[in-house]
């Protein structure tokens, strides 16, 4: 996998590092470091001595970061966790507060390509979608095969934006058990009616097997509930999302942080006491061009927002 690493391109990059504005003396979190492309960048814009630190939970794509980031020595410090325990790592680092946080969510290139993962109908592999494997913990294969259709239906539709949810559950609990991915897609794809269009209709059941198994909106929201703790003022939060549910926790989340005042507008005084502690960097969503989308067709559904701390 040594060369995935040489070829990977990190999406929206120009963009957001403009909106993080690393700095030299910086010190950044980069809660998805995946393969280094990102964290790669940040390092470049605080030389001569920013610091990063980076968290994945893909032990993978770990050695794949350590390897490219290598040449700034301890400049870049990269740990196996979570960013939902952000606060956690920094305080055991010694670190009080961080200049910038990026968060790059989704599933990685270097997940969809590894045909053992599983996260992806194209390759024929074992239903396992974690993100980190070495944790244990339920696999997609679990969800699949135990839980009852009716909350098969909940997860497909409330994960995947799914609206033939109940017509999938009912076929996959009909069909079990199942094994592979490549049985799984074919049971979805008998199961949806209607013309088959450029995106497999397996698409959304995969992605939201995927957000279940991995907690991943959870995570993200529990990220978010810390930033304003860990950005000290002045600080950038940067987030790329993939989909809408991400997009619209992000979005929400800046929207509501943005004002001082979160009361109804039916009272005719505060009484929340809410402060706004994020002002917006963007205008909406940035969203690559046709030419990153030419040269890295996975970055089409990209969506990048950013934040400053008040």
């Amino acid at each position: 996998m040594v060369g995935t690493a040489v070829i990977h391109l990190p999406v929206l990059a120009h963009e957001t590092v403009a909106a993080l504005a690393p700095r030299a003396g910086g010190v950044y979190l980069d809660g998805t470091v995946g393969l280094g492309g990102h964290a790669e960048l940040v390092l470049r814009g605080s030389t001569p001595d920013g610091r990063l630190i980076g968290l994945d939970r893909d032990l993978q794509a770990l050695d794949e970061a350590r390897r490219r980031l290598a040449p700034y020595g301890d400049r870049a410090t990269l740990l196996h966790g979570s960013y939902a325990d952000a606060a956690t790592v920094l305080t055991e680092l010694g670190i009080d507060r961080i200049d910038g946080l990026l968060l790059d969510l989704g599933v990685s290139s270097l997940q969809l390509d590894d045909a053992v993962r599983g996260f992806s109908f194209r390759h024929d592999a074992p239903l396992d979608m974690r993100f980190d494997p070495s944790a244990g913990g339920p696999t997609a294969a679990t969800i699949v095969n135990t839980a009852d259709e009716a909350a098969l239906a909940d997860i497909l539709w409330r994960y995947g934006e799914e609206r033939h949810s109940r017509r999938i559950a009912r076929a996959i609990v009909r069909a079990r058990p199942i094994a592979t991915t490549s049985e799984l897609a074919a049971i979805v794809e008998q199961a949806t009616p209607g013309p088959r269009g450029r995106i497999s209709p397996a698409t959304r059941t995969f992605q939201a097997l995927r957000i279940a198994v991995n907690g991943e909106l959870d995570a993200l929201q529990a990220l978010l509930a810390q930033a304003a703790a860990l950005l000290r003022p002045g600080g950038r939060l940067a987030v790329i999302s993939f989909h809408s549910l991400e997009d619209r926790i992000v979005k929400q989340f800046i929207q509501r942080e943005s004002r001082d005042c979160l009361c109804p507008p039916s009272l005719p005084a505060c009484v929340c006491g809410h402060t706004a502690t994020f002002r917006p960097l963007l205008r909406g969503a940035v969203q690559p061009d046709d030419a990153e989308i030419a040269a890295n067709p996975r970055a089409r559904s990209a969506r990048l927002r950013a934040a400053e701390r008040i």
